[in-house]
């Protein structure tokens, strides 16, 4: 029998949510609906000092935003702190864990250790006989918790602190080469308490390491010997993200994890207190981060970082899911646009790209572009006249309507609603430099002729005001096309939108008359 897929999304609500946490909730979310499992959510605050009810808040309403649904309960991680104690005392009970003195606090810490008779497990083997050459003037310092020393390499002393199962069958050797210590005859004597050997010359041991299939960046390694034991409840009685993310995740029963490759080196720990606690490790991926341009890490410095400033700024949100869920993963072919019905049917965790996924704004602004192109007449109003962002009094919605009508075509984030200001307004400014390129010499006299003419029209169309301008063109010896930019300016104060007629349209021949005057001849 197979077990039903069981994915989590398990956020820290410590601040806002980035965009790149919000891809792993997606591509969960995706594997999980494609193979008719299930996308549990557990909330990870445990960081009490950090953590708050309203970045909570922000987390489902994103979460809401996106169409990420999630199945069952929604797990705080804050509630299970008694199931982690417990957990962790047990671990002490069978010899994976001690508690440890402090000589800085008063509480005792709980540190886990990794096992020394590990091979047998599937995830550790023995790769090598290494042979290190010992800094004679340094003690050896060997616990329970770990062994201390410093070797020499290329002429340098290097210190070094592992794990006493990453040396396994450690050998010390005195400066006769003769064994004064083995490991494997002493390791059930050894106790918290150091045991120190001086004057060592060299040490043997077999290398071990610790590996896993991971399902996007294929098999993954490290030392056993570049390991630590590492503390699973602090001092002051609280757990450890280790213990917690683990013990939550025996809760949930998860046996697939999707996170982002900067968990890669808590995974390799993650599967010792797996074992430790009698559970078979799930099977993992680990998702490569989202970069800029300069290949780093993604970031608020690099523009708009996290799913509220894209909500904020007029980004839909099947378009942002869109993007963030080919950022990194492929259908198999080169489609762009997708439905999130034809992403659950074509996701799978091995088209999912190993190498980080650089983001693009332009190509966000372009996708929401198309999926705004595609909402109907009475969807983009409402929409747009929600993102109304200046204070002065609200347009009337029919005369908004008309103005969101001829600019639907041209918006691609509804950001942009903020551009047509000059449509209800004539309080733009316009820079000396375009004052005295456009609005001097023969350019103004046309201009003002223009106005007037215009003024005096009474039924207007598309057809006439093109005709007036060629014929103002004409009669003061201008190129043709000469007074188009001239005109924009005057009439919005930008250099660039829908066609000169369709403004003074909607304008009428009057305002548009009014406002040209203006602001050729305001100082």
């Amino acid at each position: 029998m197979i077990n039903k897929l069981k994915v989590r999304f398990a956020p820290s609500p410590t601040g806002h949510v980035h965009i790149g946490n919000i891809r792993v909730a997606i591509f969960n979310w995706l594997y999980a609906r494609s193979q008719n499992g299930l996308f549990l959510l557990r909330i990870e605050d445990t960081d009490v000092e950090r953590s708050t009810e309203s970045a909570v808040n922000a987390l489902f309403n994103v979460l809401e935003w996106l169409g990420l649904n999630y199945d069952g309960e929604v797990l705080y991680q804050s509630t299970q702190f008694q199931k982690h104690l417990e957990t962790a005392e047990k671990l002490i009970k069978t010899g994976f864990a001690i508690k440890k003195n402090s000589e800085n606090s008063k509480g005792q810490p709980i540190i886990f250790i990794f096992p020394y008779d590990c091979s047998k497990l599937n995830f550790v083997r023995e790769k090598e006989k290494v042979t290190i050459q010992i800094n004679h003037e340094e003690d050896i310092s060997l616990s329970l918790t770990g062994a201390k020393f410093s070797y020499i390499e290329n002429e340098k002393i290097i210190e070094k602190e592992t794990t006493l199962a990453g040396l396994y069958k450690l050998q010390i050797f005195d400066k006769e080469n003769k064994i004064v210590f083995n490991l494997d005859e002493k390791i059930k004597e050894i106790s918290e308490q150091e045991i120190k050997i001086s004057n060592a010359s060299k040490i043997e041991f077999i290398r071990r390491e610790v590996f896993f299939k991971d399902e996007v960046k294929g098999e993954l390694s490290k030392p056993l010997d570049s390991m630590k034991d590492f503390v699973i409840v602090r001092s002051n009685n609280t757990p450890v993200f280790h213990l917690a993310n683990v013990c939550d995740d025996i809760t949930q029963e998860i046996n697939f994890i999707m996170r982002g490759d900067d968990h890669v080196e808590n995974t390799f720990r993650h599967l010792f207190l797996f074992s430790a606690i009698g559970y078979q490790p799930p099977r993992y991926a680990h998702l490569p981060m989202i970069v800029n341009q300069q290949g780093k890490p993604y970031s608020k410095r690099d523009g708009d970082a996290y799913v509220g400033d894209f909500r904020d700024k007029g980004f839909l949100p099947q378009a942002l899911f869109n993007y963030l869920a080919l950022l990194g993963w492929s259908p198999g072919d080169d489609r762009e646009k997708m439905t999130k019905e034809e992403m659950i049917r074509e996701f799978s965790v091995d088209r999912i790209k190993s190498s980080p996924a650089q983001f693009d704004i332009q190509k966000l602004i372009n996708m929401n572009g198309l999926y705004i192109s595609e909402l109907n007449l009475d969807e983009f109003i409402n929409l747009s006249y929600n993102f109304i962002p200046w204070s002065e009094k609200k347009p009337e919605k029919e005369k908004f309507a008309k103005i969101a009508k001829l600019m639907h075509p041209r918006t691609k984030t509804f950001a942009q609603v903020s551009e047509w200001k000059y449509f209800f307004f004539n309080s733009y400014e316009i820079n000396s430099k375009d004052r005295e390129r456009f609005f001097s010499g023969t350019n103004k006299e046309a201009l003002l002729s223009f106005a007037e003419t215009l003024n005096s029209l009474k039924n207007l169309n598309a057809y006439i005001v093109e005709s007036l301008i060629r014929k103002t063109e004409e009669k003061f010896n201008l190129k043709k096309g000469s007074l188009n930019l001239p005109l924009r300016i005057a009439l919005s104060g930008v250099k660039s939108g829908p066609p000169i007629e369709d403004i003074i349209l909607l304008l009428g021949a009057s305002d548009s008359s009014i406002r040209i005057k203006k602001k050729i001849c305001e100082n």
